[in-house]
């Protein structure tokens, strides 16, 4: 009789699954720009409201360039059966996808959360997933009747709405589940034993008091063809307070990863966890202790300004330098490779770099560049956003640099970044902007950074508040941009934010204006400043970006650490690809390797390894800044692989500054293509499926005829390629990075 009436009140936003488990959400939403009081009543009639697509945000669908209120509403029967059916019995959940930025979220017209839990006002931003609890004798449910569900969002700029993001972000009704407050913590980082062994400890945690006794079943299999390599099953008691931990040991047999499977299933109620994971692989070979000169070729700068570079050179330390033909003005320290001074005269100027070690000596030539153009090559660095959002503070930056210049320097990483959260909540009485306590010394910080031999980068908004609720430049450019430089700021990130309350629907002119602006106060500072546009690709501005005297620009939404967010970017570049040049670069945003977490809690990345080795070649291949965001001062040897492999690298940063066209587009995969400057090709074979395959170019494609060599360039080495075709197999999400030559 239940299901009876239930399908006689059934409508298409919600659907029952046939376990009786939960009610989809994933269909029938409505949504209106705009705010009102009356969008939360039941009885408002939404009819001309426009249909809500759920994998999108509201600027995708219409409202470009929209930040400020907007509201969802749909409409769905509560079934009786979901309690009845549930193990636990007290509470309702309703997981809303996510949110960007923030909520309040409406039943049958009453209140029944908001703002994630997170306090505060719906003008603070919470970007992120959303999950209510409610209980079910809340008279604001109606059981086995229509509801209607309506949230209100505010966006604070960039994408808004709610949407999924994948990787479990869902939308529907569900019972609390004995399981809900269970987690499979493998946070930990999988150690490189002896005997070619892969080493981890994992734990089951939980914040419930219920004591939890059961099964924990491990299991590893072999992705290609399914083979199950591994299984185990061990008993495990856990509680608050009180978790179970596991450590295993595994065999690397070869250089792919596998998917390794922890499921657990408690005795008293049957309920199951499952969390999968993949294994790392290292493709970059290890670090030779013999001499290797890296980076780009060429640097630019303009005359009169300070000039500052640091050799990136690898191997054994000590090493010493030496530069032929430097420039009148410039000097190098023999000791730390660090290139400092001013150079007055504009032109190119041919110079020879020698590095040596006990071991022996290597030479390169190199080209510096003075003239109107700087960051003639990507930036290579580190922003903060990723990891630590607005908990960034001078003690993390200051990390960052060390690890940097230990680390990552002398394979060319050069930016130390702050994003969003430095500045006080108001200016000078002069005017002028000011830090907050978490940076005590502006000056002092950079000074720091600069004696490293790296180079800082601070962050602003063309509004009167930044995304964060911080002060924006609006109105006091010049000073702003004077004061960046008086504190040696070496790169400035403008990012739209509330620009949009002062031109809430900018037209193309519009868009321009306020990054016009900021050019014109840069350019009166005696300083280099790297100038960073961030307007998520709004008016297309790869047509106009280099124009209006972006160094680059944002072509994209913030990205996040899932497969659906990195490809859905990366892989829709290709517009914008044939405009990058030396000076002037598409940057579909931040790295989310390593651990991420936009602060202050991290976690690590949610792309499996092969994904993170798509991330970092097609990122390269399209000449786009990288730009690190992750924790610096907790570096794995996995991801300290992917950021240090010098071929991969100087596909990023080929001086002829060409961004790859997508050369084949299929269902479940692509070819991307882009030329070098001594005339060889950087070719990725992508794997878009979630199976292994097999990817073939035929050697007399126009791509890579004429070209004899073909070298792997995460492996450094050349592959034999027998036949008539370039083929791999490729793992799933994974790619084939190869240099062709002739």
């Amino acid at each position: 009789m239940i299901r009876k009436i239930f399908t006689m009140l059934f409508l298409s936003a919600g659907v029952l699954s046939a376990s009786a488990q939960e009610v989809s959400l994933s269909k029938g939403w409505k949504f209106a720009v705009g705010d009102s009081a009356q969008w939360a009543s039941p009885t408002f009639n939404d009819q001309g409201w426009q249909a809500a697509n759920l994998n999108e945000s509201w600027e995708q669908q219409g409202h470009p360039n929209y930040d400020g209120f907007g509201w969802y509403r749909t409409k769905v029967v509560i079934p009786s059966s979901l309690k009845n059916n549930s193990f636990l019995k007290d509470s309702l959940r309703l997981n809303l996808g996510s949110v960007d930025d923030n909520d309040e979220v409406y039943i049958n017209g009453k209140l029944i959360g908001k703002y994630g839990g997170y306090g505060g006002t719906i003008k603070d931003g919470h970007y992120g997933a959303r999950s209510y609890t409610i209980a079910v004798n809340n008279p604001a449910i109606l059981w086995d009747k229509e509801n209607v569900i309506a949230v209100r969002i505010f966006d604070t700029g960039g994408d808004g709405g709610i949407y999924s993001t994948g990787h479990g972000n869902v939308f529907n009704l569900t019972m609390a589940d004995v399981m809900d407050h269970v987690t499979v913590n493998t946070g930990a980082d999988f150690e490189y034993g002896e005997n070619n062994s892969l080493n981890k400890s994992i734990k089951l945690v939980t914040t419930n008091k219920y004591l939890y006794s059961g099964k924990l079943a491990f299991k590893v299999v072999d992705p290609e063809n399914g083979t199950v390599l591994y299984e185990k099953t061990n008993d495990a008691n856990f509680t608050s307070g009180k978790p179970f931990t596991y450590s295993f040991s595994i065999a690397r047999l070869a250089k792919r990863s596998y998917a390794i499977t922890y499921t657990f299933t408690d005795t008293k109620s049957g309920k199951s966890i499952v969390k999968t994971e993949t294994t790392p692989y290292v493709l970059t070979p290890y670090p030779s202790a013999k001499v290797k000169i890296n980076g780009a070729d060429v640097f630019g700068a303009r005359p009169g300004n300070p000039f500052l570079y640091l050799i990136p050179a690898s191997g054994k330390r000590p090493l010493t330098y030496k530069a032929d033909g430097l420039p009148e003005g410039l000097k190098l320290d023999a000791n730390t490779g660090v290139i400092t001074g001013v150079v007055a005269q504009k032109g190119d100027y041919p110079v020879t770099f020698t590095v040596s070690n006990s071991l022996g000596a290597k030479t390169k030539k190199f080209t510096i560049s003075i003239g109107d153009n700087i960051g003639l090559t990507p930036a290579l660095g580190w922003n903060s956003w990723n990891a630590w959002g607005l908990s960034v503070n001078d003690e993390k930056v200051r990390v960052s640099a060390r690890a940097m210049i230990d680390k990552l320097s002398q394979h060319g990483w050069a930016y130390i970044n702050i994003d969003d959260g430095w500045e006080a909540e108001n200016r000078a009485a002069d005017g002028k902007i000011v830090t907050n306590s978490k940076f005590p010394d502006m000056k002092g910080l950079a000074d720091y950074v600069h004696s490293l031999g790296l180079r800082i980068g601070i962050y602003s908004s063309p509004g009167p508040r930044t995304c964060g609720g911080f002060l924006g430049s609006w109105q006091h450019e010049d000073q702003d941009a004077q004061t960046y430089g008086d504190w040696g700021i070496d790169y400035l990130k403008y990012d739209w934010c509330a620009y949009s309350e002062i031109v809430p629907k900018p037209d193309l002119p519009g868009l321009k204006k306020p990054y016009q602006v900021m050019r014109g106060s840069l350019d009166k500072v005696h300083r280099d400043i790297m100038y960073s546009l961030c307007q998520y690709g709004w008016g297309d501005v790869w047509n106009w970006g280099g124009e209006i005297g972006g160094n680059s620009w944002r072509t994209t939404g913030d990205i996040e650490d899932t497969w659906q967010s990195m490809s859905g970017i990366g892989f829709r570049q290709g517009d914008a690809a044939p405009h990058a040049r030396p000076g002037h670069f598409n940057d579909p945003d931040m790295l989310v390797v390593g651990k991420v977490g936009w602060g202050p809690s991290l976690h690590n990345t949610r792309l499996t390894y092969d994904e993170q080795y798509t991330h970092i070649s097609l990122w390269s291949l399209l000449s786009s800044p990288l730009l690190i965001g992750c924790d610096m001062g907790h570096l794995d040897e996995f991801t300290l692989s992917l950021l240090t492999n010098d071929e991969v690298i100087a596909i990023d940063q080929d001086a002829l500054g060409k961004g790859a066209s997508q050369y084949v587009k299929k269902d479940d995969y692509q070819i991307w293509v882009k030329d070098l400057k001594d005339g060889s090709k950087a070719i990725g074979l992508f794997n878009t499926s979630d199976k292994y395959q097999t990817i073939s170019l035929d050697k007399n494609d126009p791509a890579i005829s004429g070209y004899t060599k073909f070298r792997d360039a995460w492996q450094q080495k050349y592959i034999i390629t027998a036949g008539n075709a370039l083929t791999a197999k490729v793992a799933p999400h994974g790619v084939l990075l190869v240099r062709v030559e002739k």
